[in-house]
């Protein structure tokens, strides 16, 4: 099963990769005359765009694309799999607890995926002692599972700023270039610095275009680790009166 979800990542994240590339190349096209490059391939327009934009900051930003959307594809498939229908497993649980005692329900726990029913299996696992434990033993185990569901998400916040950054980067290094072809040559001209502000524009649209996709990617899966977190919480409340009333 590990290997189908590796797979499946790896795949998703070629088509990703390609897709954003294409978008890359298309927004950076838009600053070129478009009759000459219509008659131009991808492939062709992809190679000049890098070229004219500097191959160095070019070859960085698309690092931080690529490495960002591996991080942002094996979060979301680790949190879809986190993901446990609740309620259910509350229901499970009570039955279970009702019907065979503490090892019954303690079985439905190691039979769900999930950080849920990993909170209920510590909790359940200090049922014997007191309830008091088994709410200790609850809310230390949740940090852990919450720590586990942010696992590498500061990696992708990394990529969301770096981007822009290298991005404006090559632009005042463009910038730079620009003035010291004025300064060398002693008049402004259009034909003279149009090429280093080319650099400029292209290098700060791909460092752009980078940090909102991964941005995208960041926003949903916080809202995902919020929603865990929140059904977590729930689910602690729910089991410390559940054993209290299975003590009565």
């Amino acid at each position: 099963m590990k290997k189908l979800f590796s797979i499946l990542a790896m795949g998703g994240l070629f088509v990703l990769s390609t897709n954003t590339v294409n978008a890359m190349a298309t927004a950076a096209t838009m600053i070129q005359d478009a009759p000459a490059e219509a008659e131009k391939g991808f492939t062709q327009v992809l190679k000049e765009m890098f070229i004219q934009g500097g191959a160095g900051f070019m070859g960085i930003v698309l690092l931080c694309l690529i490495l960002g959307l591996a991080v942002a594809i094996e979060r979301i498939i680790y949190l879809n799999m986190a993901t446990t229908n609740t309620a259910k497993l509350k229901q499970q649980v009570e039955d279970a607890l009702a019907s065979g005692g503490v090892e019954a329900a303690k079985e439905v726990c190691r039979n769900t995926k999930g950080p849920v029913a990993s909170i209920y299996y510590q909790g359940l696992d200090r049922a014997g002692e007191s309830v008091e434990s088994a709410e200790k033993a609850v809310v230390a185990y949740g940090g852990v599972q919450m720590g586990q569901l942010e696992k590498n998400v500061s990696w992708l916040t990394l990529f969301i700023a770096i981007a822009p950054m290298l991005g404006f980067m090559g632009t005042v290094i463009g910038m730079i270039q620009a003035f010291q072809k004025i300064s060398a040559v002693g008049n402004l001209s259009a034909s003279l610095i149009a090429g280093d502000i080319q650099v400029a524009l292209l290098t700060t649209v791909f460092g752009l275009i980078t940090a909102i996709i991964l941005q995208i990617f960041y926003n949903y899966i916080i809202a995902k680790i919020d929603s865990i977190v929140n059904d977590m919480e729930d689910s602690s409340i729910v089991l410390i009166d559940m054993l209290v009333d299975h003590k009565k």
